[in-house]
């Protein structure tokens, strides 16, 4: 057990070159390995470190920023030098450097880039549990942002990864000091809140001023490298997502065997916004997916399932477990699972515990009122019928599926909105 202690604690030197050229048919793009001088937790003495390790503390790893070269594909011109953000952090960004980042660490702040730069018009934050979000939020204020994202899935929350997209200030840092996360990233950070954060020696403390100007990202297309078991590899063009405002949606409708389905009920425009949230959210969400959001949080998210009526239910079943611990914790200042352990043993009773259940039924997890999303279309109208049950008002998925006019119906029945994205999300 020790040893498997201590390579956690162990960096893994790696063996890639220090420059990486890609020719793309003539056009060459040119990459430069990223080191940073850190202060060493054990010696105190400044040390030059790449990437911790990869994925895995046995896996050497490397991060390489893009420094020449413009690619241009097919008429589409993708990102060029000069556009850095995680792979540009340098080490004055670096506040504190805690156990240096490995990949894991800075691929959840990407990702959580990759949905704040659709969330800028208002304070916004998003907690990453191995590159997918356990909790997204807006917010009146940052703090509230936070608070928000983090009760949305307290328990996932716990070794994450905090994006947000204002300046960190003291009523927001005071909250994230009461939890452990592994990194925190934020445009800028107000006189005396690295201090704060800082109390946790091993949290990461980034400096990203780019997320001031995230926006400009929605449009910028990327190469996207899978490596396949053989060494060979599929690239693809990032995608762009589509849906801007609620006049990118359309009306739920088809043909199906000479019949005209279509939705009943167009939504209102809060449901709208919270399609537009949801819709976001999901740009950063590992298929197949389906997720709940509503008043701009995410109430249940489901991810990474082989069946879109099992994720659905997935997410069900997480956003009930979140709701009751939330109520747990803030009537009694722990966790649920550890209030049910100490009934088990004999130290509290049970009535609360039995209160907190009948609660979470009522109002079946936070679910009553939400919008549904689905990364893809539903096949069948089970998938539907599982938010449906819950109390869902609205559903945002792309269309296309042969039994479109079945999933109509069911909303339809049940006094439900629903709109095509006309485009899918699907992210491996």
């Amino acid at each position: 057990m020790s040893e498997l202690k201590k390579m956690y604690k162990t960096i893994v030197e790696d063996p890639f070159p220090e420059e990486m050229t890609i020719d793309f048919g003539g056009q060459k793009l040119l990459y430069r390995k990223r080191r940073w001088q850190i202060k060493d937790l054990s010696s105190g003495e400044l040390v030059e470190r790449g990437l911790r390790y990869g994925e895995n503390p046995d896996q050497p790893a490397a991060l390489y920023e893009l420094v020449n070269g413009n690619l241009v594909l097919g008429g589409c011109e993708f990102i060029s030098p000069g556009n850095g953000l995680v792979s540009s952090i340098t080490e004055e960004e670096m506040l504190q450097a805690g156990k240096h980042p490995g990949k894991t660490n800075l691929t959840d702040i990407d990702n959580a880039l990759n949905i704040l730069k659709f969330l800028s018009e208002r304070p916004a934050a998003a907690i990453m549990k191995h590159n997918n979000p356990s909790g997204v939020a807006y917010g009146d204020s940052l703090a509230e942002a936070y608070d928000r994202a983090n009760m949305a899935d307290r328990i996932a929350a716990f070794g994450g990864c905090l994006a947000v997209n204002r300046t960190m200030d003291r009523d927001t840092a005071e909250l994230v000091s009461q939890n452990y996360l592994e990194v925190v990233a934020a445009p800028d950070y107000e006189e005396g809140v690295v201090e704060i954060l800082g109390k946790r020696k091993n949290l990461r403390i980034v400096r990203i001023p780019g997320i001031q100007e995230l926006r400009r990202y929605m449009d910028l297309p990327v190469i996207e490298f899978k490596a396949l078991m053989d060494g060979g590899l599929i690239i693809q063009q990032s995608q762009i997502n589509r849906i801007r405002s609620k006049e990118d949606f359309q009306p739920a409708k088809t043909v199906y065997k000479g019949k005209e389905y279509s939705i009943n009920r167009m939504p209102s425009d809060d449901e709208y916004a919270d399609m537009i949230f949801g819709w976001h959210v999901e740009q950063g969400i590992t298929s197949n997916s389906v997720i709940y959001v509503k008043n701009g949080v995410t109430v249940g998210i489901g991810t990474g399932e082989q069946d879109r009526v099992g994720v659905a239910d997935i997410a069900v079943f997480k956003a009930y477990t979140k709701y009751a611990d939330a109520l747990c914790f803030r009537r009694h200042g722990i966790p649920y699972k550890q209030f049910e352990l100490e009934v088990e043993q004999g130290k509290r009773d049970r009535a609360p515990l039995d209160e907190i259940d009948q609660e979470t039924r009522e109002a079946r997890g936070g679910l009553i009122g939400s919008i549904m999303v689905s990364d893809a279309f539903f096949p069948f109208r089970d998938g539907v019928d599982v938010g449906i049950k819950e109390g869902v008002k609205g559903i945002v998925q792309p269309g296309g599926s042969e039994r479109d006019f079945e999933v109509i119906e069911a909303c339809n029945e049940a006094d439900v909105t629903m709109v095509f994205t006309g485009q899918r999300l699907f992210k491996h």
